[in-house]
Formats: C-alpha cells, structure tokens, sequence
C-alpha cells in the first residue's frame, strides 16, 4: 500500500494529520509532508479513514 497526495489538490487542512500524524505532517511553512509513503497493511482502515476524510479529496491509496 501506498499513499499518494495531489499536491496540486491539497489545502493543507490537517484532517489527516489528526487520523495519523505519523503518517501526515502540515508544517509552519502550511505545506502537508508525507512522513511514511509506505505504512504496513495494518493501517488500511485508517489510511482509508484520511482518503474518505479529505476536504479535498487529495488523498488516494495505491496497492
């Protein structure tokens, strides 16, 4: 599983920062980091949780 983000997309909103700040960063410079592209299958249900989440819809998971 892979985690990709549409920067062109993304506001920056932090939604998923709060389902996994692990995982997703928006940092002083309001600009969201991708911390780890690659989390373990364990994570699906809340990596599907910030996919579903996002104002934008930025967010996508490729397997």
């Amino acid at each position: 599983m892979r985690i990709v983000v549409d920067f062109d997309l993304c506001e920056s909103n932090a939604v998923c920062m709060v389902i996994a700040p692990d995982v997703f960063e928006v940092r002083d410079d309001d600009f969201l980091y991708v911390l780890n592209e690659e989390p373990g299958e364990e994570r699906r249900a809340q990596m599907e949780e910030a996919v579903q989440r996002c104002p934008k819809q930025s967010i996508s998971i490729q397997d």
